[in-house]
C-alpha cells in the first residue's frame, strides 16, 4: 500500500474517471467503456476507500447507496410551490391559451415558447449547496407531495445515476452558476421516470417471485422512490430529467431555454427533445412530431409542456390559484382501441370489495396487448349499458390501466344480447354480499373468505409490509389449497408443519427453510409495518407510520377513541372511524392476540408531543443559525404547532433566518409576527407567545 498522498491522488483520479463515465452512460447515452471495465474501477475505488476511510467523501461514486432512512420520510416545505399545470386537449384550447398570453403582454413584445416532453413520472426538487473545492453538493431530494410540502427522499435520490452528487467549480463556471465568482446554493427540479426496459425487467422479476406485475412505469417509479430500501432503488435504474433551475425559490433569468442549457452544461440530464420556437404554429408542429415518436422514446410521455421562454414575461403573466399562466400542458388523447367483450369476471379483494373485470378479445393498444379491463362497479356497468358480446371502446386511462369507456353501437358492430348480472353472493365463498349506504361497492364481509385471505396474505408478505420473500402468488395458493394456512398468524406456525410444506409442488429442503427463515425474520419488522399489514381500511404505509409514532404501541392504538385518533396528524374522521370499527371486531382482536403470541413487534418509539404551541401555525424561511428547517419543523410539531409552506392571514408566526426572501416580505405586508431562531426557542421555553 502506498503513502497516504499517493492513495489520495489515486482515489481522486478514480472518482473523476467514474463520474465522467457515469455522465457519459447515464446522461449522454454515449458510454466509452463496458460495464465490466466500470466495475473494475469501482472495485478499486472501494478497496482504497476501505483502506483509508478518512478519505471517503459524500459525493464519491461509491457512496450512492447508503443505509436505510428512518422508518418513514420527513416532510419538507418547498422553496416555491410545485404547482400543477392547466391542460389543453386540442388545437383550439392551445390557441386560446396563447391568445391569453398575448393579451396580457404589450402588443409590441414578441413571445417565444419552449416545448418540452411531458414525462409520465414523478416530480422531484434537488437542492445543492456550496461546499469544499468551490463545488456544489446534493444535500436534499424532495418529492412533489401536495405541491407545498414534499417528502425528503435524499437517500433514494442519491442512487439515481443521472443525478450528480456534486457539481464541480469548473462546471458551475461553465454553466454560469457562480455568483461573484463563488458557488451558491441552487435548486434543480425535474422528473423521475422508469425507462420501459427497466420496467419490463422489474415485472419479469416480480412474476418470478410470484408477485403481481406493476401496472405502469409511473406508479412503479413513484413506489420505488418512496421505498425504505435504497439498494432496491439502485437496482431499479430510475432516470432523472431536469427542467427547472432555481435560486432562492425563483427561476433563474433570463429565460427557460438558457436554464435548460445551463443544466445540461452543469452535468444534468436534459431531455433532447426540448425545442424553442417562435410561434404557436411551430408548437403544433412539434406536438405532431413528438406524437409520432412516442412509441420509440423508451419511456412514457402523455403530452407536451409549453412554456413562455422569457422569465421576465413569466413574472408579469403570474399565476392563477393553482397554475402558472405562462405554461400549459398539451395532453395527448388516451390510447384507445375497439374490441369485443367476451365475459365478465368478478374478483374479490382483501377488503372484500368485488370488482367486475372485463375479459376482452385481445387488442393491441399503445404497445401492449390488452385482454382485461376494469368495469369498476355495478353502477358503472349500468351507466355504460354494456352487455356481454358488445364491441367496446377501450382506453388505457392516462395510458395506464385499461378501462371500458363506451359501447360501439353502429351498423358495423352488432350489440351483445347477454345482460351482465352483478352477483348478490360472493363468487368465492357463497356469502351474501353487502353494499354500505352511501358507497358504490359491493363487499364480501366473510372474514374467512378464501379470496380475501389470499389477498390479505399477499399484502401482509409484500415488500412494503412484512417483506417475506418467497411468499408470492404461487406459494400462497399452494398453502391455502393444502390447508396449511387458514389465517395470517398460521404463517408463524409453518415451522411446525415443515414435512407438509416439503410435500408441496416444487418445494425442496432449501426453499422451504429459506421461506421459514424469512417468516422468522419478519417478526422483527417495526410496528408501523405490522399495523400496515393488518389491512385496516384507509390505513396505508404513511398513516401506519404516523399512528405508530403517535401511540407507541398497538395496545395504545387499539384503546384510542375516534377523537384521540383524529388528533393524529393527517388522520381524519373517516380513517379514525375505520380504525375504531376494525378493532371493535372480535375476530380482528383475536388476530392481534395471535400475532402477539407469535412474537411480532407491538411497540415503537413514541414521539413525545406537548401542547405548548397548540393552535399556532408557523412558516419557516431563510437559513437559521444553528438548526435546519427540518429540525425547526420537528420542534414546532412536537410542541403541538403546525408548519405551513406559505404565508397567509392565518399564519401565527414566520420564523425567518438569513436570506429569508419573499415569505418575509409577505409576512411584513400582512402584519404577521416574525421570529428569529432565538425567538422561536424562547416561545417554546415560555409555553406561550411573548408579551
Amino acid at each position: 500500500m502506498g503513502t497516504l498522498g499517493t492513495a489520495e491522488q489515486e482515489i481522486q483520479r478514480l472518482r473523476d474517471d467514474l463520474q465522467r463515465h457515469e455522465h457519459l452512460y447515464y446522461v449522454l447515452d454515449a458510454p466509452e467503456i463496458s460495464d465490466a471495465q466500470y466495475d473494475v474501477l469501482m472495485n478499486r475505488l472501494k478497496e482504497l476507500e476501505g483502506q483509508h476511510p478518512e478519505l471517503v467523501t459524500a459525493d464519491s461514486p461509491s457512496q450512492r447507496v447508503g443505509g436505510k432512512p428512518a422508518e418513514g420520510f420527513l416532510k419538507v416545505p418547498h422553496s416555491r410551490p410545485m404547482l400543477s399545470l392547466d391542460n389543453a386537449y386540442n388545437e383550439a384550447e392551445l390557441r386560446a391559451w396563447e391568445q391569453r398570453v398575448r393579451d396580457a403582454l404589450p402588443s409590441a413584445e414578441s413571445v417565444r415558447y419552449v416545448c418540452e416532453l411531458k414525462l409520465d413520472g414523478l416530480s422531484l426538487a434537488l437542492h445543492y449547496e456550496a461546499g469544499a473545492r468551490g463545488a456544489a453538493y446534493l444535500v436534499r431530494g424532495i418529492t412533489r407531495g401536495d405541491g407545498t410540502v414534499g417528502e425528503d427522499v435524499t437517500s433514494n435520490v442519491r442512487t439515481i445515476r443521472s443525478v450528480p452528487l456534486s457539481v464541480s467549480a469548473a462546471k458551475l463556471e461553465a454553466a454560469g452558476l457562480l455568483v461573484d465568482g463563488k458557488a451558491e446554493s441552487f435548486e434543480v427540479r425535474g422528473e423521475v421516470v422508469l425507462p420501459q426496459v427497466a420496467f419490463e425487467r422489474m415485472n419479469e422479476e416480480r412474476e418470478t417471485q410470484g408477485l403481481a406485475p406493476a401496472a405502469n412505469p409511473r406508479n412503479a417509479a413513484a413506489g420505488t422512490i418512496r421505498t425504505l430500501e435504497p439498494n432496491i432503488v439502485a437496482q431499479r435504474r430510475l432516470d432523472f430529467y431536469a427542467y427547472f433551475l432555481l435560486r432562492d425559490g425563483e427561476l433563474l433569468p433570463p429565460n427557460q431555454s438558457g436554464a435548460l442549457e445551463a443544466l445540461r452544461t452543469a452535468g444534468f440530464r436534459v431531455n433532447k427533445q426540448a425545442r424553442t420556437v417562435a410561434d404557436i404554429d411551430a408548437v403544433l408542429r412539434f406536438i405532431d412530431e413528438v406524437e409520432g415518436l412516442r412509441d420509440k422514446l423508451g419511456y412514457e410521455i402523455d403530452g407536451v409542456v409549453i412554456k413562455v421562454d422569457s422569465t421576465a414575461q413569466q413574472r408579469r403573466l403570474g399565476f392563477t390559484g393553482k397554475a402558472p399562466r405562462w405554461a400549459i400542458a398539451y395532453k395527448f388523447a388516451a390510447r384507445a382501441g375497439v374490441t369485443q367483450l367476451e365475459d365478465v369476471l368478478f374478483q374479490v379483494g382483501r377488503t372484500g370489495k368485488v370488482t367486475p373485470v372485463a375479459a376482452l378479445k385481445p387488442v393491441f393498444i399503445g404497445g401492449t396487448t390488452v385482454t382485461r379491463a376494469t368495469l369498476h362497479n355495478a353502477d358503472e356497468i349500468a351507466r355504460l349499458g354494456v352487455r356481454i358480446g358488445d364491441f367496446v371502446q377501450v382506453e388505457r386511462g392516462g395510458d395506464v390501466i385499461p378501462k371500458i369507456v363506451g359501447v360501439v353501437d353502429d351498423a358495423g358492430h352488432a350489440r351483445g344480447t347477454q345482460e351482465i348480472e352483478f352477483p348478490k353472493i360472493c363468487p368465492e365463498c357463497g356469502s351474501h354480499l353487502v353494499k354500505v349506504e352511501g358507497e358504490v361497492d359491493w363487499r364480501c364481509v366473510n372474514a374467512n373468505c378464501p379470496a380475501r385471505l389470499r389477498e390479505e396474505l399477499l399484502h401482509f408478505a409484500s415488500r412494503g409490509v412484512m417483506n417475506i420473500e418467497g411468499l408470492g402468488d404461487a406459494m400462497v395458493t399452494q398453502l391455502l389449497a393444502a390447508g396449511l394456512v387458514k389465517t395470517i398468524p398460521d404463517l408463524y406456525r409453518l415451522a411446525e408443519k415443515k414435512e407438509k410444506l416439503l410435500a408441496l409442488e416444487r418445494v425442496g429442503e432449501k426453499s422451504a427453510q429459506a421461506l421459514l427463515d424469512e417468516i422468522e425474520r419478519s417478526k422483527g419488522a417495526p410496528l408501523a409495518r405490522v399495523l400496515y399489514g393488518l389491512g385496516i381500511r384507509f390505513v396505508g404505509e404513511r398513516t401506519a407510520q404516523l399512528l405508530s409514532a403517535h401511540f407507541g404501541s398497538l395496545d395504545g392504538l387499539m384503546a384510542a377513541s375516534a377523537e384521540e385518533l383524529e388528533a393524529v396528524n393527517e388522520v381524519g374522521p373517516r380513517v379514525a372511524q375505520a380504525i375504531v370499527e376494525f378493532f371493535a371486531e372480535e375476530k380482528n382482536r383475536s388476530l392481534v392476540d395471535k400475532l402477539r403470541e407469535a412474537g411480532l413487534t407491538f411497540t415503537a418509539e413514541k414521539k413525545i408531543t406537548t401542547s405548548t404551541l397548540a393552535g399556532l401555525t408557523f412558516v419557516l424561511t431563510g437559513t437559521l443559525p444553528t438548526m435546519t428547517r427540518e429540525e425547526a419543523k420537528e420542534l414546532i410539531e412536537s410542541a403541538g404547532g403546525k408548519v405551513s409552506g406559505s404565508v397567509s392571514k392565518k399564519t401565527s408566526y414566520v420564523v425567518a433566518g438569513e436570506e429569508a426572501g419573499s415569505k418575509l416580505d409577505k409576512a411584513n405586508s400582512l402584519g404577521v409576527p416574525v421570529l428569529d431562531e432565538a425567538g422561536l426557542l424562547s416561545l417554546l421555553g415560555q409555553g406561550g407567545p411573548e408579551s
